[in-house]
């Protein structure tokens, strides 16, 4: 039997978003194992889906930087938000995307890419010393199209660039730019609200669909649905599911009557060409870093009387 802890717990429960008991009880019925206790959860109705990234934010900043047909975004993390205000540090971030822009999303080829007589990993050193908190560079990504548009957005912005989540966004297209760019921009706003994990089914890793129609099976079963129809009613319950997670799916944001794949279509009568939507990046300002806050192992103690 698994010794099941209060940061196992809290960590179940920013990604299933169930009470604490009933983590609790699912990392106890799973021995343990995270990922087996989410479907635990999720196969007696106790949570709507696996939220990969957490809800735990850190501080600092996103930055996006476009030039040309390319695009990159970038994070940057510091120990407050207060630095996320701080002048210098903005223009920190604006250099690093700058800088990506020029060898790449490689953040050791950032780290060692030269800005006058320095490389970066000098200028992030020198402010650290300045504003005495610790930062760091902590992933980079970057999209590029041959023929058409990169189009971004940012969120929670603090100034032209930066803020708390990036996206880039890269259109294949021969059409007009000012639709594409016009396009791009409200498709980038979309992803930062939606957070699809893929552009259409296909994206889609093979065995996240499995396990999402072993769950589905497990749970219709569990409700008493007859064998010879639950294979119908899973399959239409993966519709469901693409429709919460594939980009092409989902309702978009700016007319909810519409698919995006439908708005996709109108942007291509607009712009007098086929129009692809051939890769995005979104980034979320501390997605999937731990960090402690508050007293949650007391909480859970006293709940489960120890």
């Amino acid at each position: 039997m698994a010794n099941i802890t209060a940061n196992m717990v809290k960590e179940l429960r920013d990604k299933t978003g169930a009470g604490m008991m009933d983590c609790k009880a699912a990392l106890s019925e799973s021995d343990g194992n995270l990922e087996n206790a989410v479907d635990w959860l999720r196969k007696k109705g106790l949570a709507k889906a696996a939220k990969k990234a957490g809800r735990i934010a850190a501080d600092g900043l996103i930055g996006v930087a476009l030039k040309a047909n390319k695009g990159v975004v970038v994070e940057v993390n510091s120990e407050t938000d207060f630095v996320a205000r701080n002048d210098l540090f903005q223009g920190l971030v604006k250099m690093i995307a700058d800088v990506a822009l020029d060898v790449g999303a490689d953040v050791d080829k950032i780290l060692t890419a030269r800005v006058g007589d320095r490389d970066i990993a000098d200028a992030i050193a020198e402010t650290i010393a300045k504003i005495g908190e610790n930062m760091t560079l902590r992933r980079a990504a970057a999209l590029a199209v041959g023929n058409g548009a990169i189009a971004s957005y940012v969120h929670n912005s603090v100034t032209d660039g930066l803020g708390k989540i990036g996206v880039i966004v890269a259109l294949e297209s021969s059409g007009n730019s000012d639709e594409l760019k016009a396009f791009g921009r409200k498709v980038a706003m979309h992803i930062a609200f939606a957070n699809p994990q893929a552009i259409d089914a296909s994206g889609l890793d093979a065995a996240t669909i499995e396990r999402e129609r072993n769950i589905l099976a497990e749970k219709f079963k569990a409700q008493g649905k007859p064998a010879n129809v639950i294979e119908k009613i899973v399959d239409s319950g993966l519709k469901t599911f693409y429709k919460e997670v594939c980009l092409l799916d989902q309702a978009f944001i700016h007319d909810d009557k519409k698919s995006v794949a439908q708005a996709l279509k109108e942007s291509e009568s607009r712009a007098g060409a086929p129009i692809k939507i051939a890769g995005f990046v979104r980034y979320a300002l501390g997605e999937g870093i731990d960090r402690p806050s508050g007293d949650f192992g007391g909480e859970v103690a006293a709940l489960a009387g120890t």
